[in-house]
């Protein structure tokens, strides 16, 4: 993936998604993947007046999303799609069999984590 692909993605899935649930108040956390910080992002956000909140370039992951991707990769992974039509299924299907409440937990476990990361000076946690 590169910056105009990313774009494209935050064009036409994430914008109007934010737009619709959260109004004008929201912003976008991300990590310093080159994509993210490309010039074509940079003024996509311009353009659009989305406020992107600093993050420091080698900090730990805090986003609960990482934990869901990695629970999506991992049953994906056991069911050994054969092609890209068998990839997909299999990715929205274990996407869906999520429970609500690993969802919730994870959500939940943002004090400790944030926590964890102050009495670790920083650095890496468990996660």
């Amino acid at each position: 993936m590169d910056g105009p692909y990313y774009v494209n993605i935050l064009q036409t899935q994430l914008l109007p998604v934010a737009k619709n649930l959260c109004g004008r108040g929201w912003r976008l956390q991300q990590d310093n993947d080159p994509k993210h910080t490309s010039r074509v992002a940079k003024e996509f956000f311009a353009q659009n007046k989305i406020q992107v909140v600093e993050w420091p370039s080698n900090s730990p992951d805090l986003n609960p999303i990482e934990n869901v991707w990695n629970i999506v990769k991992n049953n994906v992974e056991k069911r050994m799609p054969q092609n890209v039509d068998e990839l997909k299924q299999f990715m929205v299907e274990e996407w869906e069999k999520i429970p609500q409440e690993t969802i919730k937990n994870l959500i939940n476990s943002m004090k400790n984590r944030c926590e964890l990361i102050l009495e670790n000076n920083g650095d890496r946690i468990g996660y």
